[in-house]
C-alpha cells in the first residue's frame, strides 16, 4: 500500500478498459473512443492525434510512430512506422563532416506517423480516422490550454523556433512561447487534420500537404521529394524478446533500439546482488554499468536491417550477455568498457491502452527533439521531425547516412507477456534514455515489487560521457555512495522522460494503470 503521507499518485483501476497518457485531454479522448465502442487502437490513435496538438513539443503528424499490439486471436505484433531519408540524398557531402544541426532541413526524414495510424486503424480499428481525429481537430481549431510541463518545455525552444518562418507564425504567438494557462489555437494544423480525417493517408503524402512539406524543406537544401512521401509505407514486424523475472519482454527490432533494453535486462539477471532497494547506490551502479555496455553494443550494430546486417541473434545471445556481465565490478565503476564482442560469423509521447476485449496497445509517437527540427510548414502547420540526426556520419558504419534509409531510432514501445499473453503494456519516453527507462520500470516491478504507478515514480539516473546525471529526488546519501564507487555525479537539469504502464491481471480481469508524474497526464479506467 502506498504511503499517503507522501505526495504520490494512487493507482488507476478498470475492468472494461484503461488509457494512460501524458496529457489529460489525450486520456479523455481515449476513454471517449472506448465508450463509443472503439477498440484500444481507436483510442490510441485518438489520444495520439490529440497529443499532436496539445503536447506539440513532444509529438506531431510530422513525426514517426511505433506500436506493439496483442490480442488473443492474433498474438503479438509490432509496427514500425519510421520514415526514410530522401531517395536522392547525397551522403558524400555529409560523411566525415561535422554533425548535422538539429534545425537543419537535411536532418528531416519522411514522417511515418500518419501512415502508421492509417494502417493500424484499418487492421484493428472500428471508428475510423474521421471519428478518432475529432478531439484533436476541436482542440486545434477552438484552442487548448497550455499545461505546466508543456509550458516548461516550450519556453526552452524559442531560439530554435525563431529560425523557421512557419514556426514563428504558428508556435510563437505574439513572438514568444505561450505560458502555462494560455489558450493556443493552431488553425492551419486543424485544416490539415480535417483533410486527413476525411481522405486518409493520401491527404498527407500526396497533394497540397506533401507539396508544402517538400517546398519547405527544399528551400533549406533538402533533397526531399514528393516521390519520397508518396512511396512511404510502414511495416508490420515481429517483435524481439528476452526473458526477465518469468516474463517475456517484447520490443520492436532494429532500426529501433529496443534491443538495448533487452541487453540491459539480460546483463542484470546474471548479476547476483542487484541491490535490496529500488533507490540505492548498488541498484543504480549495476543498472548504469549494464547500460553503458548495452549502449556501446547498440552504437556498434543497430541500423536499418534493410540496408545493413544487424546480427539480432548475436545481440540477444547468452554468449554476449555472459561476456558483458562478466565485465561488471559489483562495487566499482569500470573506466574502460573493453572491445565489443562480435558475432562468431561475420522530446516523445508514449501511451498505453487496453480495451474490454483484451486488445492491448503499446504506442509511441515522436518528432525526436523538442518540436523536432523546429521547421514548420507555412501553409499546412506541420512541424517536422529531425530523425536524420540518428544516422552515423562515419564511413563504413552500419548506421551511416544513405539515401532511402531509416536511421537508428530511439522511440520504443514495450510489452511483457506471460505464457504468451500480454501482462504489462509499458513504455518510457525520453530520447536516448528510453532503454534504461524500460529496464528501470520492469525491474522496479519484478525485482522490487512496485506497482505500475510506484514503478514510474522512483527517481531516475542516466549516464553520459562525463558520468552520471541524477534526478533531484535521488537522496544525497545515494549520490555520495555512487561517488565512492567511482562515479562522477551531477544533478540533472531536467527530469528523464515520462512513462505509462498498464498491468493486466489475467485471473481477475482487473487493469492497473500508472502515469508518470514528470508529465501532465494521468491513467484512468472504465
Amino acid at each position: 500500500m502506498r504511503d499517503f503521507f507522501k505526495p504520490q499518485r494512487s493507482l488507476a483501476y478498470g475492468t472494461r478498459g484503461m488509457a494512460a497518457t501524458s496529457h489529460p485531454l489525450a486520456t479523455l479522448a481515449a476513454l471517449d473512443a472506448l465508450k463509443a465502442g472503439g477498440t484500444a487502437v481507436d483510442a490510441a490513435i485518438a489520444a495520439s492525434a490529440t497529443l499532436a496538438v496539445v503536447e506539440p513539443q513532444s509529438t506531431g503528424i510530422g513525426g514517426d510512430c511505433f506500436a506493439i499490439l496483442w490480442r488473443e486471436k492474433d498474438g503479438l505484433r509490432g509496427f514500425n512506422g519510421s520514415g526514410r531519408s530522401p531517395g536522392k540524398l547525397d551522403p558524400e557531402s555529409l560523411i566525415g563532416g561535422p554533425p548535422l544541426a538539429d534545425t537543419s532541413p537535411l536532418a528531416v526524414t519522411v514522417p511515418g506517423a500518419v501512415d502508421a495510424w492509417d494502417m493500424l486503424m484499418r487492421d484493428y480499428g472500428k471508428l475510423g480516422l474521421e471519428r478518432a481525429f475529432q478531439p484533436a481537430i476541436k482542440h486545434a481549431e477552438e484552442g487548448f490550454i497550455v499545461t505546466p510541463r508543456v509550458a516548461f518545455d516550450w519556453a526552452g525552444e524559442v531560439g530554435r523556433l525563431e529560425k523557421s518562418a512557419g514556426s514563428r507564425a504558428q508556435l510563437l504567438p505574439g513572438g514568444k512561447a505561450p505560458s502555462e494557462g494560455d489558450r493556443v489555437r493552431l488553425p492551419l494544423l486543424a485544416k490539415t487534420l480535417k483533410a486527413i480525417a476525411k481522405h486518409g493517408r493520401g491527404a498527407f503524402y500526396e497533394g497540397e500537404v506533401a507539396d508544402d512539406i517538400v517546398k519547405t524543406l527544399k528551400a533549406g537544401g533538402s533533397a526531399m521529394s514528393g516521390e519520397d512521401l508518396a512511396r512511404h509505407k510502414g511495416q508490420w514486424v515481429e517483435p524481439i524478446t528476452a526473458t526477465y523475472g518469468g516474463l517475456d519482454i517484447a520490443e520492436i527490432p532494429p532500426n529501433g533500439h529496443g534491443v538495448t533494453a533487452l541487453i540491459i535486462m539480460s546483463i542484470l539477471k546474471r548479476l547476483k546482488d542487484r541491490g535490496s532497494e529500488a533507490v540505492s547506490a548498488q541498484r543504480y551502479h549495476l543498472l548504469m554499468e549494464a547500460a553503458r555496455l548495452a549502449y556501446a553494443v547498440r552504437d556498434t550494430f543497430v541500423a536499418d536491417p534493410e540496408k545493413a546486417d544487424v546480427p539480432i541473434g548475436h545481440l540477444l545471445s547468452d554468449r554476449l550477455a555472459d561476456e558483458l556481465a562478466s565485465r561488471i565490478d559489483p562495487k566499482r565503476r569500470r573506466n574502460e568498457l573493453g572491445p565489443i564482442p562480435r558475432p562468431r560469423t561475420s522530446d516523445t509521447i508514449y501511451l498505453s491502452v487496453v480495451d474490454g476485449d483484451g486488445l492491448a496497445v503499446s504506442f509511441i509517437n515522436s518528432v525526436y527533439f523538442s518540436f523536432g527540427s523546429a521547421i514548420t510548414t507555412e501553409k499546412t502547420g506541420i512541424w517536422l521531425q529531425n530523425r536524420g540526426l540518428g544516422f552515423s556520419l562515419e564511413r563504413g558504419h552500419p548506421n551511416v547516412i544513405a539515401p532511402a534509409k531509416r536511421p537508428l531510432h530511439t522511440i520504443i514501445p514495450g510489452m511483457a507477456l506471460r505464457g504468451g499473453k500480454a501482462e504489462i503494456s509499458f513504455g518510457v519516453m525520453g530520447g536516448a534514455y528510453q532503454p534504461v527507462g524500460h529496464a528501470t520500470a520492469i525491474t522496479n516491478m519484478l525485482d522490487y515489487g512496485l506497482d505500475p504507478q510506484a514503478a514510474l515514480d522512483t527517481p531516475r539516473v542516466f549516464f553520459d560521457a562525463t558520468g552520471l546525471s541524477l534526478e533531484r529526488s535521488v537522496p544525497e546519501s545515494v549520490k555520495r555512495d555512487l561517488e565512492a564507487m567511482g562515479h562522477t555525479c551531477q544533478w540533472a537539469e531536467e527530469p528523464f522522460g515520462g512513462g505509462q504502464i498498464i498491468a493486466i491481471d489475467r485471473e481477475t480481469g482487473v487493469l492497473r494503470g500508472g502515469s508518470d508524474p514528470r508529465k501532465d497526464g494521468f491513467a484512468a479506467g472504465l
